[in-house]
């Protein structure tokens, strides 16, 4: 990695400190001195505490629990940077949250996504980098560049030196993709590892419950992987391979995703289930509790360091879609 002295500046909010300071330590690029707090009223206050003037800025922040402070806290320190006349600003942000208000499920919806991208441009941000968005076509929400990391081969090379298929009859694995909407992820995913493919049917009632319905595909007798992009209360997940289990016949289930956020009583339906382990990537802070429930983390900062270096030395990023 090349060191880049006073051209590159990178701050970071509150959300995820460790994460950028991990992103910093591989570029050999020092943590912007900046103070982001609350007021007593609970006001956002961002003090940047060296120059950034002209300098390619990146600001790192995942717009995670709590979700609308993380927001606001990016969305000041981009107006902050903007004025202190930075010469670009990059939000990274590994996490984005209100992805899944990507669309109108019924009348008089909000369309959230569109809205905080909106927020995120008129704010001052040149560019955006993020990992895994829930629906792919909010790419298309900004109206400024937008550059897509896939978290898949963190979880290819993951598998492949867990399970290698020196060791194991990779026919005996099956990707299994939690709903119909995962279907072309968790199949982009299989064909990497070299695993077949099953669905579970769901028929979801009403926000964070659902219900199992049965298993597209053969999973009897097999060790199964269940990859998705998020886990939120993990019903959903929990519900999937207990039905993979009880209905498919599977032998072992293991599960990972991109995101953990991890809310409610996910952790406790976690260390219930019958989920040998959940992987997740570390784009959201580690939950305190993951030992509990048999939860692993995968670091991608390495990833984002090399996308922040190809950005700013005005690159493809294409090598990191592999």
């Amino acid at each position: 990695m090349t060191a880049y002295g006073d051209n590159i500046k990178i701050f970071c909010g509150n959300s995820n400190p460790q994460f950028a300071e991990t992103i910093c330590k591989s570029l050999s690029v020092p943590l912007g001195q900046a103070e982001v707090k609350t007021f007593a009223d609970g006001e956002v206050s961002v003090s940047l505490n060296e120059t950034c003037r002209g300098a390619d800025v990146f600001l790192v922040q995942s717009t995670c629990k709590p979700v609308n402070d993380n927001l606001m806290e990016l969305l000041v320190m981009t107006d902050a940077c903007r004025r202190a006349s930075a010469g670009r600003i990059t939000a990274v942000i590994p996490y984005f949250g209100y992805a899944r208000q990507d669309r109108k499920a019924k009348s008089r919806d909000p369309i959230s996504a569109k809205l905080v991208a909106n927020m995120i441009t008129a704010s001052g941000a040149d560019r955006v980098l993020t990992m895994d968005l829930h629906a792919s076509q909010i790419q298309g929400f900004f109206d400024i560049p937008l550059d897509h990391l896939l978290g898949n081969p963190s979880f290819v090379d993951y598998y492949l030196k867990k399970f290698p298929e020196e060791a194991f009859d990779h026919s005996q694995f099956v990707v299994v993709s939690p709903d119909v909407g995962s279907v072309s992820r968790a199949r982009t995913f299989a064909q990497k590892v070299h695993m077949s493919l099953a669905i579970v049917d769901k028929r979801r009632q009403k926000a964070n419950v659902c219900e199992v319905m049965n298993v597209i595909g053969d999973v009897r007798g097999k060790t199964c992987i269940i990859y998705d992009d998020m886990v939120d209360t993990a019903g959903s997940l929990c519900n999937a391979a207990k039905a993979i289990v009880e209905v498919g016949g599977a032998n072992k289930v293991y599960a990972c995703a991109s995101h953990g956020v991890l809310s409610g009583p996910a952790i406790d339906r976690l260390e219930s289930s019958n989920i040998e382990e959940l992987a997740l990537l570390d784009t959201i802070p580690a939950h305190p509790e993951a030992v509990r429930a048999r939860i692993k983390y995968l670091s991608v900062a390495s990833m984002f360091s090399e996308a922040i270096e190809r950005t700013y030395q005005e690159v493809s990023i294409s090598k990191l879609f592999r």
